[in-house]
C-alpha cells in the first residue's frame, strides 16, 4: 500500500505531507486499520529496560509527532514504545519554512525545525486525550528566547509537567538548530544541568510515588573524548539512560548532492555509522550500567543488530518509516526474532551478548 502512496506525498512539500500523515493517523477509526494492517503482524519480542517493560526494542525517534497528536496511530503500527516531543514549555514557531528537506538517493531527510512546538499546554491536552498501547517518553527542550542563564529552568519546567504522563523523560541537548543548545554537552554545562533534573527527579518520584526515568539525548558530532566525559557524568549523577543519537551537521558521502547543502540536521542512511560509532564509545564506559537508545540510519534489522551489538538495549527510527513505510517496523522486529530465537533461545538479550563476547 505505501508503495502506492509514496509518490503521492513524496511530489508534495516534506512538512506538508508529513502534516498530512499525521492526520490521517489520527482519522477515526483509523488506528484498528493500522493494527489488522501492520501492528498485528509485528512479532512479540519483549525487552525490560530502564525498569520498564517494552513489547519489542524498536520505538519511534522523537521529532515525528511533536505535539502527542496522534499516539494511537503510531502505535497501531507495532511499535514497541513511541518518543513523543520535543516540546518545549512555551509555545514558539520554529524556523522559517522551508525548513525539512529530501534527500531520496541517501535515504536521508535535513531539518532545520528549530523546535516548532505549541507548548506544554497543548500537547499535554493531547497525551491526556490519547490511548497508552505502549510506553511513552516525552522529549523535552528549550524554548529559544531562553537566555543561557535560565536553561535549567526550562529544562525543569518541561521535567515537572510532563512527569506524571510519561513513562520516560528525554532531555535533548542535542538538536543543532536551537542557537547555543549543544553547548550544554560541554563539562561545566552539562553537570549543571544533570545535577539540576537528578535534584527535582528525586523530588517528584517522593512526591508522586513513581519514579521516571531519565534519559539524555546527545549529538553524533562529539569527538572520542567527549563522549567518554558525558558518559563518566551520566554514571555520576545516576541518569537512567543515554539516546545516542541527534542528527549530525555534517554530511558524510553528501558532499557534492547540491541538496545536502541545506543548513540543518541530518538523519537517515548517512547518520548510521556516525551514530553507531557513538554506540559503541558509549559502551566503553557504561559497560551495560546504563542503557542506551540507539537511533541513527537504522533501516533493516542488519542495522538493527549492528546497533545493539554495538551497546544498545533499544533502537529508534524516523527516516525509515517516511521511505520504506509502515512495514519496516515489522520487518525489523522479525529479523531481530530470527537471531533472538537462533542465538539466544528466543531471548534477545542472551543473543547480543553472546555475539558481542564473539
Amino acid at each position: 500500500m505505501y508503495s502506492l502512496l509514496r509518490p503521492l506525498l513524496f511530489a508534495l512539500d516534506p512538512e506538508h505531507a508529513h502534516e498530512l500523515t499525521l492526520q490521517a493517523l489520527r482519522a477515526p477509526g483509523g488506528a484498528v486499520l493500522l493494527r489488522t494492517l501492520y501492528g498485528a503482524r509485528v512479532p512479540s519480542l519483549p525487552v525490560t529496560c530502564m525498569g520498564l517493560r517494552f513489547p519489542n526494542p524498536l520505538g519511534l525517534a522523537a521529532g515525528l509527532d511533536k505535539q502527542a497528536a496522534a499516539v494511537g496511530g503510531l502505535a497501531a503500527l507495532g511499535f514497541g514504545f513511541l518518543e513523543l516531543g520535543t516540546v518545549t514549555p512555551g509555545p514558539q514557531p520554529g524556523n522559517p519554512r522551508p525548513r525539512l528537506f529530501r534527500l531520496p538517493q541517501a535515504a536521508a531527510l535535513i531539518n532545520r525545525m528549530g523546535f516548532n512546538s505549541g507548548g506544554l499546554e497543548p500537547f499535554l491536552a493531547n497525551l491526556a486525550a490519547a490511548p497508552r498501547p505502549v510506553p511513552l517518553g516525552i522529549n523535552i527542550g528549550k524554548n529559544k528566547d531562553t537566555p543561557a542563564e535560565h536553561t535549567l529552568h526550562d529544562y525543569l519546567t518541561g521535567l515537572r509537567a510532563v512527569y506524571t504522563h510519561a513513562d520516560y523523560v528525554a532531555v535533548n541537548i542535542s538538536s543543532p538548530n536551537t542557537p547555543g543548545l549543544r553547548a550544554l554537552q560541554e563539562e561545566t554545562a552539562l553537570a549543571e544541568l544533570l545535577a539540576g533534573l537528578k535534584e527535582a527527579q528525586v523530588q517528584l518520584a517522593a512526591s508522586h510515588g513513581r519514579y521516571v526515568p531519565i534519559a539524555l539525548k546527545i549529538a553524533p558530532d562529539l569527538d572520542g573524548e567527549a563522549v567518554d566525559r558525558i558518559a563518566r557524568r551520566l554514571l555520576e549523577y545516576r541518569f537512567d539512560a543515554v539516546i545516542a543519537t541527534n542528527t549530525t551537521t555534517t554530511r558524510p558521502g553528501l558532499e557534492h548532492d547540491p541538496r545536502a547543502r541545506e543548513a540543518g540536521g541530518l538523519s537517515g542512511r548517512p547518520l548510521r555509522p556516525l551514530a553507531t560509532a557513538v554506540i559503541a564509545r558509549l559502551y566503553r564506559t557504561l559497560q551495560g550500567r546504563i542503557p542506551i537508545i540507539g537511533v541513527g540510519g537504522i533501516e533493516n534489522a542488519d542495522d538493527a543488530w549492528e546497533k545493539l551489538v554495538a551497546g544498545a538495549d533499544l533502537l529508534q527510527i524516523y527516516a525509515a518509516l517516511i521511505y520504506r513505510g509502515p512495514a519496516v517496523v515489522r520487518a525489523i522486529v522479525a529479523g531481530l526474532k530470527d537471531r533472538a530465537d537462533r542465538l539466544g533461545g528466543g531471548d534477545l538479550g542472551t543473543a547480543v551478548a553472546r555475539t558481542r563476547a564473539g
